[in-house]
């Protein structure tokens, strides 16, 4: 064998060699790194101001609301107005019928005319009988009678007085007004109804004021007393109505009842709201929407917990970034956020998003992300 030859057969030789080298590592290949670590982007709680709007059932009352009902018995003679009319206060609404108390005012008139002569010769009587007693011609007993007579008569004079009044008042009773400036409801009966004493005839509302009603459970209200400082009137509310639309008035929270309701847990809160187009009407529904402010608080995304048997977790990492679960104690619940009350500092470096995708001991590669980054994605 020449020596080319010889020197052939060693490059084909560890030719071979190489390809079996490279063909081998392709097969089994030695891993230098592990690239099976993923990255996940990475956040850390910010503490900040914010405002929180909370919305609560309410129950619509106009400021003035009144059942007007019949003080005496009669017929419907004449009907003023018709319902869904604005009256103004002092207006004639009804009208009863009233001859019948026409005559009892009558006969108390002559009652007391009667009464009247006679205490006048009562006190005739009581004169005649001073001079006489004075004379000597009658004793003082004689005296004292006529003077009890006189009082006898005047006391009938009072009491034929107060019976006039009484009939004066039943006339003026048939004939029903308005007591303020409002807007008249259903009326139930029509002309030539027989009305009793105390019947209902409609009821009139003043809605250019209106008192909205709601309840905040106990725990509501120690946080809402705690944002105020124990003071909740002056509270500046708005109200949602049932078209989901917002009244273009605010209202002031005016009263909140001194006890919590035992049987709800709830107490009751009353705001007014001025009400110049009458948009809000008695008996109307809607929804107060209060607005917080809370001071310096940890806000986390809600995307980035998960929740198992009604406790809130999310994916933190240690120092070698590694994954693991972290329970934390919401505050409040606002849209897209947690505002947190305890489990997170202000260094803990929590996974954002793909937390469908991480496990618990899992390492990871972060890819941090600023909280205004965090801002963004969430209210897309």
């Amino acid at each position: 064998m020449t020596v080319i030859q010889k020197v052939i057969k060693k490059l084909t030789f560890c030719s071979s060699y190489i390809s079996l080298f490279f063909l081998l590592n392709c097969t089994n290949p030695i891993q230098f790194h592990d690239e099976t670590i993923s990255t996940y982007p990475v956040f850390t709680p910010i503490e900040k101001d914010t405002i929180y709007y909370k919305d609560y059932i309410a129950d619509i009352q106009a400021a003035q609301y009144v059942e007007i009902r019949s003080r005496v018995k009669g017929y419907i003679e004449k009907m003023h107005i018709d319902e869904g009319m604005s009256v103004k206060k002092g207006q004639l609404l009804f009208s009863l019928t009233n001859q019948e108390y026409k005559e009892d005012l009558m006969k108390a008139k002559a009652i007391l005319k009667n009464a009247i002569a006679e205490a006048k010769t009562a006190e005739l009587d009581y004169y005649n009988a001073k001079l006489l007693v004075e004379k000597e011609v009658i004793s003082q007993t004689e005296v004292d009678m006529a003077q009890a007579k006189l009082e006898a008569k005047n006391a009938k004079v009072d009491e034929a007085k107060s019976k006039e009044v009484s009939a004066l008042l039943s006339i003026s009773f048939t004939q029903i007004k308005a007591p303020f400036d409002g807007v008249v409801n259903r009326i139930p009966n029509k002309k030539g109804s027989l009305i009793d004493e105390g019947d209902l005839l409609t009821t009139i509302s003043n809605n250019s004021n209106v008192n909205v009603y709601f309840n905040m459970s106990e725990k509501e209200y120690l946080e809402f007393a705690k944002t105020n400082k124990g003071d909740a009137k002056n509270t500046k509310v708005s109200l949602l109505m049932a078209n989901n639309t917002l009244h273009h008035e605010e209202g002031i929270v005016e009263t909140v009842e001194g006890e919590v309701n035992k049987y709800t847990g709830n107490i009751a809160f009353r705001a007014k709201f001025s009400n110049p187009e009458n948009l809000l009407k008695q008996g109307s529904t809607g929804k107060i929407r209060m607005k917080t402010k809370l001071k310096d608080v940890l806000m986390i995304p809600q995307k980035s917990t998960f929740e198992i048997q009604d406790q809130v977790y999310v994916y933190a990492l240690d120092s070698v970034n590694t994954v693991y679960m972290k329970a934390v104690v919401p505050r409040l619940r606002i849209p897209h956020f947690f505002i947190i009350e305890s489990g997170l500092t202000l260094s803990d470096r929590i996974v954002f998003e793909g937390i469908q995708t991480v496990k618990d001991g899992m390492t990871i590669l972060p890819d941090t992300v600023h909280f205004s980054e965090v801002l963004d994605k969430v209210s897309l």
